[in-house]
């Protein structure tokens, strides 16, 4: 048996299924080592390092386990990095097998030969190693599975191409030699009572209670639910949480943010209370004063607790276990005008949600065929979005409910992960569908080369539904509405200007099926034909760039002069288009009145 037989082999040991990469001379070893293993186990050809990453962030995040990924020596790691720094950012465990020259060559300005311990150190700090001898095995391939794992990050596996092809020999009952064995304990940690205590005091004093939770509250839906019931608190989502809680719970506000909805806005501009339950939520602008509520973080990693906000009570621990154990010391309080009135705003934003998509644009209002989608849905459906305005439309007009799932670039947020997620997410669950929206910047950038992998492996899938929706609006649109916003930027068209890509006719070329939507009248159509075709499908809808991505906290004024600078010279257009958008605001604001209607209302609405 050679090094990389056992390594495949440890590999199994550990219940690995998938590992996703690319070939490459680097790992000539560990390739040829696949071809003696039968497969396993299996081999997930990429077109591009970067999407193998990015396919085992989203089998990660879809299954719960540690993806695998490899590559080979030089370019190969390198191209690696941004699918790792994706993962290790939104806290997701993978583990990188990369080759590396040959050891005789280190040192040397070998072809190739790039100084990969330097390189991963920062992407994979929690365990980086390179394996010079044999006997170093199974314990660094045990180790860089287990940390992973429990700390839910990114470690890396460094193997030199001579090494690949030794001899395995096992490390021996001797000095200076490692034994290692399997398995990753499952543990909860929980805070300790007196701890438990004061956040209950905290939360017991409160009027007007929030919650926000992100993707470490997943675990924890029933117990976050209890707790909104005792507590008469609403609940926002950060993006990363956006399945954590369905949307059809009326006390669940949606997501917050830039992103985010208005309700979440309001629960935290008005409540006097917060609790935070598995969220690293960046953005403190979007959360109380700083001096207006007391606030309560309930987080597992103690690294990641006492940031954003002046927590009175950080909690180290799981989620679920911790509420368990904080639910009984809570006081139940009365739904009263609070919850009553976060209720009310909630329901009327999915009211402001279908009149905003149900207004015309030229060709297609994409907030239209994302809010068409929503009621169409499978209850099973995994998804993902790509970051862009397509996350906008993905945040805000997608109710989950039932065991959805759904996930975009969170921390990172990365142009391209989008079709590789959902790529990861048929290698972790065949016999369920799953659909990526996705901006024509990032299909164009990342997405068209991996339906070639979509065509490669959709006939060993269970249930070959995986659509792709394309918002073609031939603009890089969330930056051009960032220029507009922030410095009332006009379009600068050589940067920002895409080409028009037949996508669907791209898809039909290689073996998938897909449409392309040019009129409002057949977007519902085509969603339907997609979701219950007997392959994966392309879905291309030509969207209007000119409906902006509004963040629910935008003024009057800086949504009109945001429009002002769409085109210079084109009045005509800038007129509609500012007419258009005060509309919109107005169905935003409190009351439907226009900022400068309301009295007192001072600059922001």
């Amino acid at each position: 048996m050679k090094v990389s037989d056992y390594v495949l082999e440890r590999l199994r040991q550990w219940e690995v299924e998938h590992v996703f990469a690319y070939a490459g001379d680097g790992i000539n070893g560990l390739l040829a080592a696949w071809g003696r293993a039968d497969d396993k186990p299996r081999f997930i050809q990429a077109r591009h390092e970067e999407m193998a990453a990015f396919e085992a962030v989203g089998y990660a995040k879809f299954s719960g386990r540690v993806g695998v990924c490899a590559a080979t020596s030089g370019p190969g790691a390198i191209h690696l990095l941004n699918g790792l720094y994706d993962a290790k950012l939104d806290h997701v465990p993978i583990v990188a097998i990369v080759g590396q020259t040959n050891r005789s060559a280190m040192g040397g300005s070998y072809q190739q030969e790039v100084d990969l311990l330097s390189l991963f150190k920062d992407v994979a700090s929690e365990y980086c190693e390179m394996v010079t001898v044999p006997e170093q095995l199974p314990n660094v391939i045990d180790r860089a599975m287990r940390t992973a794992a429990a700390r839910r990050t990114v470690t890396a596996v460094i193997i030199p191409a001579d090494v690949q092809e030794l001899d395995y020999e096992p490390p021996g009952h001797a000095f200076k030699m490692v034994p290692s064995s399997l398995g990753a304990a499952h543990y909860a940690p929980v805070p300790a009572d007196d701890e438990l205590a004061r956040a209950a005091e905290v939360l017991n004093a409160g009027e007007k209670v929030a919650v926000l939770i992100g993707q470490g509250a997943r675990g924890a839906r029933a117990e976050v639910e209890q707790l909104a019931d005792v507590l008469g608190a609403g609940v926002a989502k950060a993006l990363l949480g956006k399945d954590a809680l369905p949307d059809d719970l009326p006390y669940v506000t949606g997501a917050i943010g830039l992103l985010g909805t208005r309700p979440s806005y309001e629960l935290m501009r008005d409540c006097d209370t917060l609790l935070v339950v598995g969220s690293s939520f960046p953005y403190t602008q979007f959360l109380p004063e700083l001096d207006q509520a007391r606030a309560v973080q309930i987080d597992i990693d103690a690294f990641m607790v006492g940031l954003r906000y002046p927590f009175e009570v950080n909690l180290v621990g799981d989620a679920r276990e911790t509420l368990t154990r904080l639910l009984p010391l809570l006081k139940r309080k009365k739904h009263d005008k609070w919850r009553k009135k976060i209720e009310k705003d909630t329901a009327r934003w999915w009211q402001v949600m279908e009149r905003r998509a149900a207004v015309d644009a030229d060709p297609i209002n994409p907030e239209y065929v994302v809010h068409a989608l929503d009621a169409l849905l499978p209850d099973d459906v995994i998804l993902a979005a790509d970051s862009g305005s397509a996350a906008n439309w993905y945040a805000r007009h997608l109710r989950m409910r039932g065991t959805m799932r759904g996930s975009l670039s969170g921390t990172l947020a990365t142009m391209g992960p989008g079709v590789p997620y959902v790529i990861g997410a048929k290698f972790a669950h065949p016999d369920r569908p799953a659909l990526a929206i996705v901006g024509d910047g990032a299909m164009q950038m990342n997405g068209l080369a991996e339906l070639i992998t979509v065509s490669k492996y959709w006939r060993e899938w269970d249930n070959p539904r995986l659509v792709v929706a394309v918002l073609n609006n031939q603009d890089l649109n969330q930056v051009t509405w960032e220029m507009r916003a922030m410095s009332g930027a006009p379009q600068f068209l050589p940067s920002q200007e895409l080409p028009d890509v037949p996508y669907a006719d791209f898809a039909r070329s290689i073996g998938l099926d897909g449409v392309r939507v040019e009129k409002p009248g057949d977007v519902e159509g085509a969603w339907r034909r997609a979701l219950e075709a007997d392959r994966p499908f392309v879905v291309e809808f030509r969207t209007d760039p000119a409906v902006p991505p509004i963040p629910p906290h935008a003024s009057l004024d800086q949504i009109e002069a945001a429009a002002a600078s769409i085109v210079k010279g084109d009045s005509d257009r800038v007129g509609m288009i500012r007419q258009g958008l005060k509309a919109k605001v107005q169905e935003m604001l409190p009351g439907g009145k226009h900022r400068e209607d309301r009295p007192g209302a001072g600059g922001g609405a």
